[in-house]
C-alpha cells in the first residue's frame, strides 16, 4: 500500500472501475429475483452547478442507493436533469448578445437551434459534477425533461387534462416579470426589503349623481401608478369611522371614474388610515376583493411595465370625458412605471389631495432570475384545476400511504393543498414544452397531440380545412417535473420498467419545493397511474455556514462543494454533510469538520497499512464463530452490533445517526482500541493465537470497508480491491458486494471482559485531565472491594493496563486510600491515590475558581435567551449560537463539578 491517502489520485480511478463493471444498473441479471428499490433525482437544471444543497441532497441519496444495492436490492436511482426554461433561454439570450443578435432576429426555429446546441457543449457539466460525488446512478439511464419520451408525456398528459376538464384559459392575476415578459411560478419570486414611501391620497367622496359631498376619505398605497386602475375603496365592516359612508362612491381622481366604497374584512382598521384602494386588476389580494364584489379588472400597466390608457377600453369605461381625464392620458400614457409613479404623486399634489407621505419600509416582489419588480398582471393563462387534483393527494398522506420523514412536514403539505389556487401552466418563453393547441381565425382552440389531428379536429367542427395557429406558450418547467416518477420509466408506455420500480420508494428533497414538486408529483401520479409515486418523503434540512447563516453570494460566505473535493476529497464532504444530517435541524458546516473527517479516511487507510505491515491477510474459509480469543471474540461482536445500529439508522433515514455509529466503530472501537489491545498477539510469537489475530483484523477490515462504503466509496472501493490481492480473489467490486451478515456473533462475556478494560482505562485517563495530572506521571491504582473476576482481569492484563492508563500498579484493598480521587467503572470502584501528586487544597481551589467564573456566564446567557426583544431581533444564527455556547458551558460545569466531587 502507498504511505499516504490521497483522495485526488484513486476517485477518478474509481469511477472507471465501477463504470466498467455496469455497477449501478438497474435490472442486474441475477437480481431479477431481487426485491426492487427505486428512487428518482430530483433533476437539476440543466444550466446547473453543483452547489452545497445539491452535494446534500444526493450524498443521502447515494447513502440509501449503496446500502440497498448491498443487501441485495435490485436497484434503480434514476438521474435526469431539467430543461429549466427560464434559466436556460437567459443563458443562450445571453451569448446572443455577446454577438448582437436577439433570439427575435433569429426567429424561432433558430433560437431553440441555438439552445440545443449550448445544452450539448455545455448541458452535461452538473452531471459531470454529481459523478465526481460519486453519486452511484444507473447513467445509462439518464433522461431530461425534454427528451422525445418526456415530451410525448408532457403532450399527452396536458391533453388529458385539457378533455377531462381539469386544464383551462382563464385571465386572472398572474406573477409578471416586466424584463423576462413572461409570467413566473412563486418560487422564482424573491421577496426583497426596501425602504419606500406609503403616500397617502385623498378621495372625494360623492353622491349618487356624481356631487362632491365634501367630504374625503384617505388611502395609502406604496404603488401610486396603480391608482389609475382603482375600482373601490374598502373599509373594515366593524370599523365604526366609515360605517356611515359604506354603499357611497367617491370620485377617482385624475381619471373622474366613480368608485364605490365597500366593507370588506381584508381592510385592517389598525394599519394606515384604515381604509384601502382596491385595483383587482394589479393586485392579488384586491383581486380577491374585487371578485366578492364584482368589481371590474382594469389593466393599466403593458407587458414591459409602462402606462398603457390610449385605447385602453376598459380604462375608459362609465368615465365621463373631461379636460382632468386628457391631461391624465397626456401625461401618463407611455411612461415607465417608476417614472409614472413620480408623476401620479405630482398630479396629486398639484390638485392638493396629497395628504401625507412618509417613509416605509416594505417587501417587494423581485424575479430571482431578472431581478426586476414584478408586477401583479392581468393576463390570459393556462390553468390546472389543482383543488380538485389536490384532494387524493391529500388523502394519500392522510391514510398513511405516502409518509414525510420528519412527520411535522406534513402539516406543511396539508395547509398548502387544502389553500390550493388554480395552478398557472403557461409561460411566455420559447425554450420549452410548447401548449399543444391551436387556434382558427375565429379564435376556437383544439388541443390535441399533434398538428395532424388538431387539423382533423377542425375539419370536423367547420366540414372543411382551416388554417389554424399553434398557441406561442410553452409550459411551466414544473408541468413536465410532476410527471418525473413515472415518465422516466417510459410512459405512457406500459413498460416493464414502470412495472417493476414504480411506485418508487422514498424522495429525497428539500422542503422549500414540497408544494412546487413533491405536492404535484403525488397529483399527477395519482391521476394517471391511480397509485402513489412514493412511499417516503424525507426533508432534509438547509447547509449554512459555520455560524448557522444562511450562504448567499451577497454575504460572501458560500462554501463551495468542488473546492472541498479537490482539497479533502469527496468522501471526507460526504462523511461530514452525513454526519451533520439530524432530522429537522440544519447543518452548519465549517471546513474544519471536513478536514476533520478526511482525518478518519485517512485513519482508516493507516489501520489498513498497519494490518499489511503485520502479516494481517484474509483467509479462505475464515469463520469468526470459531474464534478462542476474547478480543478477537469482542471485535467481531462489537462489528455486529455496529452494523445492526447502522442499518437501522439508514432505513429509519437517520443519516447522523447512521454516519455515528459506523465512526465510533471505525475510529474508537476498532483502531483506538482493538488495534491496540491486539499489537502484543500481532507482535507476540507465531502460533494460533497470532494467526487468529491477524485473520480477525483482515476480516474485520473487510467488514469495516463494506460498513463505511454507503459513505465513503472511493477510499472503501480502492481498499477493498488493495486487500483483494491478498487471500481469496474478489467476486466483485465493493459496490455489488453483499452487506455483511454478523447476527448471531454477539458475544456478551467478551463484551463484558473487554469493555470493562475499555470502560476502566477511559475512566482513568479522564480522572488524569480533569485533575491536571501531568502526562508522564505514572500514578498507582487501587481497586476497592474487587470480586474475583475483576481480580482475575486485572491479572490477565495488567501490563496492558499499567502501559494504557500510564499507571505504576494496581492494588487491591477494602477501602479507598485516603486523598484519593475514586471512580466506578461497572459498579466496581476504583480509587487513585494523589497524595503528594497534586495539591489538594490548590486543586479544590481552580476548580472552584473554573466553575464560578463558568457559572456567572451561563445567567448571562441564560438572561439574554430570557429576553424576549433579543430573541424577536436578533439573527436566528445568534440566538442558535447562544443555544449552544449555553450547553456547552453547562457540560464544563458539570465535569468541573464531578472532578470536584472525587477530591471530597
Amino acid at each position: 500500500m502507498e504511505k499516504t491517502f490521497d483522495p485526488s489520485t484513486i476517485e477518478a480511478r474509481m469511477r472507471e472501475l465501477w463504470e466498467e463493471a455496469g455497477a449501478f444498473r438497474a435490472g442486474r441479471p441475477e437480481r431479477a429475483g431481487a426485491k426492487p428499490f427505486s428512487i428518482v433525482i430530483p433533476p437539476p437544471n440543466v444550466t446547473g452547478s453543483l452547489h452545497m444543497g445539491h452535494a446534500l441532497n444526493n450524498t443521502l441519496q447515494d447513502i440509501l442507493a449503496r446500502y440497498h444495492r448491498m443487501r441485495g436490492d435490485d436497484v434503480l436511482w434514476q438521474p435526469g436533469t431539467d430543461h429549466a426554461g427560464i434559466a436556460t433561454q437567459m443563458v443562450v439570450e445571453r451569448r446572443l448578445m455577446e454577438r448582437q443578435q436577439h433570439r427575435r432576429e433569429l426567429g424561432r426555429a433558430k433560437f431553440l437551434e441555438e439552445v440545443w446546441a449550448w445544452k450539448a457543449e455545455s448541458g452535461g457539466v452538473i452531471v459531470e459534477q454529481l459523478k465526481r460525488l460519486g453519486a452511484s446512478c444507473d447513467w445509462s439511464r439518464e433522461r431530461f425533461t425534454l427528451d422525445e419520451g418526456l415530451s410525448r408525456a408532457v403532450v399527452k398528459v396536458f391533453v388529458q387534462l385539457y378533455r377531462d376538464g381539469l386544464i383551462y384559459k382563464d385571465k386572472r392575476l398572474v406573477n409578471w416579470d416586466p424584463k423576462l415578459l413572461t409570467a413566473i411560478s412563486d418560487l422564482e419570486v424573491q421577496q426583497i426589503e426596501v425602504k419606500g414611501h406609503l403616500w397617502h391620497f385623498k378621495y372625494p367622496v360623492v353622491y349618487h349623481d356624481g356631487q362632491p359631498t365634501g367630504e374625503f376619505i384617505t388611502v395609502a398605497t406604496t404603488r401610486p401608478e396603480t391608482m389609475l386602475g382603482d375600482t373601490a375603496v374598502a373599509v373594515h365592516p366593524e370599523d365604526e369611522r366609515y360605517a356611515k359612508l359604506v354603499g357611497k362612491n367617491v370620485r377617482l381622481p385624475l381619471v373622474g371614474r366613480l368608485i364605490p366604497i365597500v366593507a370588506d374584512e381584508y381592510s385592517d382598521p389598525e394599519k394606515g388610515t384604515g381604509a384601502v384602494k382596491i385595483t383587482p386588476a394589479h393586485d392579488f389580494n384586491d383581486f380577491e376583493v374585487g371578485r366578492r364584489h364584482g368589481l371590474r379588472l382594469i389593466n393599466v400597466l403593458d407587458a414591459e411595465g409602462a402606462v398603457t390608457l390610449k385605447d385602453n377600453a376598459d380604462f375608459f369605461e362609465h368615465v365621463a370625458p373631461s379636460p382632468e381625464l386628457d391631461m391624465t392620458v397626456a401625461a401618463l400614457h407611455g411612461l415607465d412605471r417608476n417614472a409614472a409613479r413620480a408623476r401620479v404623486v405630482a398630479m396629486m399634489e398639484e390638485h392638493e389631495l396629497l395628504a401625507e407621505v412618509s417613509d416605509h419600509k416594505h417587501m417587494v416582489p423581485h424575479g430571482d432570475r431578472s431581478g426586476a419588480v414584478l408586477e401583479p398582471r392581468l393576463t390570459d393563462q393556462w390553468y390546472v384545476d389543482a383543488k380538485t387534483l389536490a384532494q387524493p393527494a391529500l388523502a394519500a398522506v392522510r391514510e398513511g400511504r405516502t409518509n414525510f420523514v420528519p412527520k411535522n412536514w406534513e402539516k406543511t403539505y396539508f395547509d398548502w393543498l387544502e389553500n390550493i389556487q388554480p395552478w398557472c401552466v403557461s409561460r411566455q418563453l420559447w425554450w420549452g414544452h410548447r401548449i399543444p393547441a391551436w387556434y382558427d381565425e375565429d379564435g376556437n382552440v383544439f388541443v390535441e397531440d399533434s398538428a395532424e389531428a388538431a387539423l382533423a379536429a377542425a375539419r370536423a367542427k367547420h366540414g372543411r380545412d382551416v388554417a389554424l395557429t399553434r398557441d406561442e406558450d410553452v409550459l411551466d418547467t414544473w408541468f413536465s417535473s410532476a410527471l418525473w416518477p413515472f415518465s422516466t420509466l417510459g410512459w405512457p408506455d406500459e413498460t416493464k420498467e414502470l412495472d417493476r420500480y414504480y411506485p418508487t420508494n422514498v424522495l429525497v428533497t428539500g422542503f422549500d419545493i414540497i408544494f412546487f414538486w413533491v405536492a404535484r408529483m403525488m397529483m399527477m401520479g395519482l391521476y394517471f397511474k391511480k397509485e402513489i409515486p412514493f412511499h417516503d418523503v424525507y426533508i432534509h434540512a438547509l447547509v449554512r455556514d459555520e455560524k448557522g447563516a444562511k450562504m448567499s453570494k451577497s454575504k460572501g460566505n458560500v462554501i463551495d462543494p468542488l473546492h472541498l473535493i479537490n482539497e479533502y476529497g469527496a468522501d471526507a464532504l460526504r462523511f461530514t454533510l452525513a454526519a451533520m444530517a439530524a432530522q429537522g435541524r440544519d447543518i452548519k458546516l465549517s471546513t474544519q469538520r471536513v478536514e476533520g473527517y478526511r482525518n478518519f479516511a485517512t485513519k482508516l487507510w493507516n489501520a489498513s497499512r498497519f494490518a499489511e505491515i503485520n502479516g494481517c491477510a484474509r483467509v479462505a474459509g475464515f469463520d469468526p464463530k470459531n474464534n478462542q480469543i476474547t478480543l478477537n471474540r469482542w471485535i467481531v461482536s462489537e462489528a455486529a452490533r455496529a452494523f445492526a445500529d447502522v442499518a437501522g439508522a439508514i432505513e429509519a433515514y437517520r443519516f447522523n445517526d447512521a454516519a455515528g455509529a459506523a465512526y465510533r466503530f471505525v475510529w474508537n472501537v476498532f483502531c483506538d482500541w482493538y488495534l491496540e489491545l491486539a499489537k502484543p498477539l500481532l507482535q507476540g510469537e507465531d502460533g494460533a493465537a497470532k494467526d487468529e489475530t491477524r485473520a480477525t483484523t483482515a476480516f474485520i477490515l473487510d467488514q469495516t470497508y463494506a460498513l463505511l462504503h454507503p459513505f465513503m466509496p472511493f477510499i472503501t472501493e480502492e481498499l477493498w480491491g488493495v486487500k483483494g490481492f491478498e487471500g481469496p480473489a474478489r467476486e466483485t467490486p465493493l459496490a455489488l458486494a453483499q452487506w455483511p451478515d454478523l447476527s448471531g456473533l454477539e458475544d456478551a462475556a467478551a463484551e463484558a471482559e473487554i469493555g470493562w478494560i475499555v470502560d476502566l482505562v477511559s475512566e482513568v485517563r479522564s480522572v488524569r485531565s480533569e485533575m491536571n495530572l501531568p502526562a508522564g506521571a505514572e500514578v498507582p491504582l487501587t481497586l476497592v472491594g474487587a470480586d474475583a473476576e475483576s481480580r482475575a482481569r486485572v491479572t490477565r492484563w495488567d501490563e496492558t493496563l499499567r502501559k494504557l492508563a500510564r499507571l505504576s500498579q494496581i492494588s487491591f484493598a477494602d477501602a479507598a486510600p485516603k486523598s484519593s480521587a475514586q471512580l466506578i467503572v461497572r459498579g466496581v470502584l476504583a480509587a487513585i491515590p494523589l497524595e503528594g501528586v497534586i495539591d489538594f487544597a490548590a486543586e479544590k481551589a481552580r476548580l472552584a475558581k473554573e466553575t464560578a467564573k463558568l457559572e456567572g456566564e451561563a445567567k448571562k446567557i441564560e438572561a439574554k435567551l430570557g429576553n424576549a426583544d433579543f430573541i424577536a431581533r436578533a439573527p436566528d444564527e445568534v440566538v442558535e449560537e447562544n443555544r449552544e455556547r449555553l450547553e456547552e458551558t453547562r457540560e464544563r460545569i458539570e465535569k468541573l463539578t464531578a472532578a470536584a466531587k472525587r477530591l471530597d
